[in-house]
């Protein structure tokens, strides 16, 4: 139950914010396949969705598949992610990965996951795929309930009042709003968080007085 001193519980607000802000449901990362997609999430961390649009048409132009994305080669690969932080080590991530793929029938440009990894213990097997990451990925190409914690959604839920101070960790998050965000909602909880914390309810300066949930919120208090 979520604690009765709470007044923007979760039911209000996934059932205003993406109606009154019109938000489009989705990712708002590039990608054309899946492999595409899985690569642009690797890029994503601890980087904004528009810093990592800005290169990503470009290298899944060439390299939209394990395979093609070998014959670029790590080197060549870096050059295509320098301005995305950290990509050093998410270029060595996502050559790992094509290694790893690159036995299955990936000579498509329309690629999709083997289907034993449609599930988060194996997903995560795999380089570059964390547990934040394999939901996201999960959630977004096979529509599994699960809830991808980044900075937004551990600080968001955090603002609400929706854990605590010993939910210190994405995972314990994570737990926490499986338990009190009712099930129809956990299919879209990642984006509409997501989305609402980067461009309303921002880190430093939140724009509450555009905010949809101001009214139940209680955080300006």
């Amino acid at each position: 139950m979520v604690n009765k001193k709470i007044t923007l519980t979760p039911d209000i607000y996934f059932t205003n914010v993406p109606k009154i802000l019109n938000m489009n449901i989705r990712s708002e990362l590039y990608h054309t396949n899946e492999f595409t997609f899985a690569v642009a999430v690797i890029l994503s961390a601890q980087a904004t969705d528009k810093k990592v649009n800005e290169v990503t048409p470009d290298l899944f132009k060439i390299a939209y598949n394990p395979d093609t994305m070998l014959k670029l080669g790590e080197t060549k690969l870096k050059e295509y992610i320098k301005v995305i932080s950290f990509f050093n080590n998410k270029a060595k991530n996502i050559i790992s990965l094509a290694q790893q793929l690159k036995d299955t029938d990936s000579n498509v440009i329309n690629y999709k996951f083997p289907t034993k990894y449609h599930n988060r213990d194996d997903l995560m097997k795999l380089s570059g795929i964390g547990q934040k990451t394999a939901n996201v990925i999960m959630n977004v190409l096979w529509g599994e309930p699960n809830i991808g914690v980044d900075t937004h959604v551990f600080r968001l839920s955090h603002r609400f009042g929706w854990v605590n101070k010993s939910d210190n960790t994405p995972e314990k998050v994570e737990r926490k709003l499986l338990k009190i965000i009712p099930q129809q909602y956990h299919e879209f909880v990642n984006h509409v968080m997501v989305l609402h914390g980067r461009y309303t309810c921002k880190a430093i300066k939140p724009l509450c007085e555009n905010c949809p949930v101001k009214q139940w919120c209680n955080y300006q208090k």
